[in-house]
């Protein structure tokens, strides 16, 4: 079965960016759609982004479009999250998601 793991969070300042990665590892990303959600301390698990695997088609919540963008390398079976333009509204635990499968996160703290 694949295994989602995320990496490249950190802490950046506010109107920094950043790149999350979320390597597929024991086979390739599903045919269904595959995406980003985040979770911020003591509030729900949000949507992010997320694509079209076979499409390509993107889409994103209102409070990152414009500022994020979601990509995929087939080659690599890697999908990325570029985060552009941080707030610190955005501090989060990031999750990478495929269809029923989940990574365990990776941290990101924007300060102020």
């Amino acid at each position: 079965q694949v295994q989602l793991t995320e990496s490249g969070g950190g802490l950046v300042q506010a109107g920094g960016s950043l790149r999350l990665s979320c390597a597929a590892s024991g086979g390739t990303f599903s045919s269904y759609g595959i995406g980003w959600f985040r979770q911020a301390p003591g509030k729900g698990r949000d949507f992010v982004a997320s694509l079209s695997w076979s499409g390509g088609n993107t889409y994103y919540a209102d409070s990152v479009k414009g500022r994020f963008a979601i990509s995929v390398d087939n080659a690599r079976n890697t999908m990325y999250l570029q985060m552009n333009n941080l707030k610190p509204e955005d501090t989060a635990v990031y999750l990478c998601n495929d269809h029923n499968l989940w990574g365990k996160g990776t941290q990101v703290t924007v300060s102020s």
